[in-house]
């Protein structure tokens, strides 16, 4: 890795580390190092139940959501592609809110959740494969057509739940938030995550072929088709992953991957591993202000969009600008 890349690698690190640190202590309820050393019945409570489950969920899931981000973009050749171009995020938010009406238990929600992610992308890759070009406009038609479904799914699902109760935790649940989690109802999700983003480092320059045209790609020896599917199904496996936890996050894998690539100025390696981390500083950075600047816990989705929709608005005069 040159040295300037190292350095922006190492600056990220460091201001995740940073970010992690403060989240393990701020909150509602004041933890101490000395307290949690002490072994304060409490504070060691807090910390191990509430806060550090959170923590890791905000670095590793923001990792993840930057990692998988860049791979969306590069595969689609799209700098505003996200999950939801294949229904990743829809299908999980019609799952969600099916777990919400009919199961009991946060787990059985983010089963449900990760079972209606998966559930949006497999009948998106199967309608896709419908055209045997297999193009990348094929698969963001059929991803439009799946979002269309989950999202109908999603509104007929609203229409038969309690306005007091279950409507206001689908609603709570699509705002997204890192509140609530613990290590026991992360489970398998932590295996899933970093096994994801380790495939994808590994598949990198693969990815990177599939940014070519098709016939290009061929020619250099690449399984255009099969390479895609592999790839596109390992980032959703970490993205469904992350979101039936955290529900629905805006803008991290879309301002994650921009930041890294205007920092290093090429597609590689190191620009993939520094979206992981600045993926990671931005869900950490945003739970920590929904949790400290009001009087409630605010959702971070909302911090995200005040972050991601200017920088959105850039992106198109900027292109606008080159056209």
């Amino acid at each position: 890795m040159p040295r300037h890349k190292g350095f922006l690698a190492a600056a990220a690190l460091t201001a995740l580390a940073v970010l992690a640190a403060a989240s393990l202590f701020v909150g509602k309820y004041p933890l101490t190092l000395s307290g949690i050393l002490s072994g304060e019945e409490m504070q060691v409570r807090v910390f191990w139940t509430l806060r550090f489950s959170r923590t890791l969920l905000g670095v590793v899931g923001g990792f993840c959501l930057g990692v998988t981000g860049f791979v969306f973009q590069t595969v689609f050749r799209n700098p505003l592609a996200s999950p939801d171009i294949i229904g990743v995020a829809s299908g999980a938010s019609a799952g969600a809110a099916f777990g919400i009406l009919f199961l009991s238990g946060a787990a059985a929600v983010t089963l449900s959740s990760f079972g209606g992610a998966l559930g949006a992308v497999v009948l998106c890759l199967a309608l896709a494969r419908l055209d045997p070009s297999g193009k990348n406009s094929t698969i963001v038609l059929s991803g439009i057509a799946v979002h269309a479904l989950a999202q109908t799914v999603l509104m007929a699902l609203k229409l038969t739940a309690d306005p007091e109760k279950q409507l206001a935790s689908i609603e709570y649940w699509i705002m997204g938030s890192l509140n609530g989690v613990s290590l026991s109802s992360m489970g398998p999700a932590l295996l899933i995550i970093p096994l994801s983003c380790l495939g994808l480092c590994l598949l990198h320059r693969q990815t990177l072929l599939l940014a070519l045209e098709e016939s290009e790609a061929r020619m250099l020896g690449a399984a255009v088709g099969r390479l895609r599917l592999g790839i596109l199904l390992l980032a959703t496996l970490g993205v469904a992953a992350t979101i039936s936890l955290t529900g629905l996050i805006s803008f991290v894998g879309l301002l994650a991957p921009h930041a890294a690539r205007l920092l290093t100025r090429d597609n590689r390696t190191g620009t993939l591993l520094l979206s992981g981390l600045l993926g990671g500083c931005i869900l950490t950075g945003a739970d920590l202000l929904a949790r400290s600047l009001g009087p409630t816990e605010l959702p971070v989705s909302l911090f995200t969009s005040l972050l991601g929709a200017p920088f959105l608005l850039w992106l198109v005069f900027k292109g606008g600008r080159e056209v």
